[in-house]
């Protein structure tokens, strides 16, 4: 029985400071920031500079850049890169979103610097990125090269509008997303070893001139269209995440140190492997890898296997492999599997061997 409250308390302990640290200055803008991007990118134009047709040097870094503003987790992504895949874009971008949007989406950089370090936030992206390119290239090399370019579930569109492509984002809007993306860093940047009030009072500076700037330039609809996009991302996300800090506080009291010391202490390439594997099959709700990392690190958990651990840990999971072979077929799958660890582990030792 003490053992059971125990592990209810450190759950419980760790919610509430996980709340107390970085729900408002970390979650908050970061999901009006998701919503926003739902709100006022067109998906349209993503789709269509994201084509088969496309040239690479051109659709594999926007569908690696437009994943930086989709905060899902390895089995809500599936049905985007399918959709992406189906709607006519090629194999490469389709699986690059699978790969990125886990592992780098803002509201998993922007916690994992406030958990982590922004060392290990700017890591992560280095190497999600570098490897991502990788994966979208294999993908059509095995899979795409020398077949005709298809577009599933569309017809073509009118000539009409072949002629025009539409823009990205508006002037405005790029305007608010910064802001709020200003938001998101000052607080994490500037209120860096000051007390939490002055983080707070750091963080309403440029979320005030956000909100005015919103009154000035959005009308009513505009405005209730992104809240509610925001909310869809606050109830799919939220919840899991708070469970996932109530587990991982309690692993963090019962798991035996030795154990991660002996699996995924240090740097070596056997430890990163393991981590890079374990990533890859158990399944981390959007943004539990970070507080799920820090304690392992606390624990003795190496650089490497980390750095391991956050790439290949929210993009991949046994449930969403299996969901992936059922859009993409068993051969696709086991090829992206093998990618994503492999990439995973060389990245992790890389990174330890040069820092």
């Amino acid at each position: 029985m003490q053992l059971l409250f125990d592990l209810l308390y450190a759950g419980v302990y760790a919610i509430l400071d996980y709340i107390a640290l970085h729900v408002l200055t970390c979650l908050v803008p970061a999901f009006l920031l998701a919503g926003a991007m739902m709100t006022f990118i067109s998906k349209e134009a993503i789709i269509k500079y994201m084509g088969s047709s496309a040239k690479k040097i051109f659709s594999f870094p926007l569908a690696a850049v437009s994943s930086f503003f989709l905060a899902v987790c390895s089995c809500t992504v599936i049905p985007l890169s399918a959709g992406i895949h189906r709607r006519g874009g090629g194999l490469g971008p389709a699986f690059i979103v699978l790969w990125v949007a886990p592992a780098t989406n803002l509201l998993a950089l922007v916690y994992t610097g406030a958990i982590l370090g922004y060392d290990m936030a700017l890591i992560r992206i280095v190497g999600a990125l570098s490897t991502a390119c990788i994966i979208g290239l294999v993908m059509i090399a095995l899979f795409e090269k020398g077949k005709p370019t298809e577009t599933t579930g569309k017809n073509p569109d009118p000539p009409t509008q072949q002629k025009t492509m539409p823009s990205l984002v508006s002037g405005k809007d790029v305007v608010l997303m910064l802001l709020l993306v200003a938001t998101m860093l000052a607080p994490n940047y500037l209120g860096v070893g000051r007390p939490y009030t002055h983080k707070i009072a750091i963080f309403l500076v440029p979320m005030t001139i956000m909100v005015i700037y919103v009154k000035l330039t959005k009308s009513n609809d505009e405005i209730r269209e992104w809240l509610g996009e925001t909310f869809w991302f606050v109830k799919r996300i939220f919840p899991l995440l708070i469970a996932g800090v109530f587990v991982v506080g309690m692993i963090g009291k019962v798991l035996p140190e030795e154990w991660i010391r002996t699996w995924v202490g240090g740097s070596g390439l056997a430890p990163t492997f393991i981590a890079s594997l374990v990533g890859a099959l158990v399944y981390f709700a959007t943004l539990t890898e970070a507080p799920f990392v820090h304690t392992l690190i606390g624990m003795g958990m190496g650089k490497g296997p980390a750095i391991a651990l956050l790439l290949n840990g929210p993009g991949l999971s046994l449930p969403s492999i299996v969901a992936i072979a059922r859009v993409y077929g068993v051969t696709k799958t086991i090829t992206y599997l093998v990618l994503c660890v492999v990439l995973a582990t060389i990245v992790g030792v890389v990174v330890a061997g040069v820092t």
